[in-house]
């Protein structure tokens, strides 16, 4: 069985962490985001400009 590197280690961590907090897009969010904006491909992505903001000033507020 393959070993997994200290770096990999670190990463799968980082990526758990992430996704407790709502930082990772799971299918489901992501099929959810899109049903909201009916499938439509420019209200998608102006959803996402506009809470993109909102997700970096949240995130450079907390200490990972």
């Amino acid at each position: 069985m393959k070993q997994i590197t200290n770096k990999e280690y670190e990463e799968w961590q980082k990526y758990k962490a992430e996704k407790v907090k709502g930082y990772v897009l799971l299918p489901d969010t992501v099929r959810f985001i899109c049903e909201a904006n009916g499938y439509d491909a420019e209200n998608i992505g102006q959803h996402f400009l506009e809470i993109l903001p909102k997700i970096i000033e949240c995130k450079e507020g907390l200490s990972l």
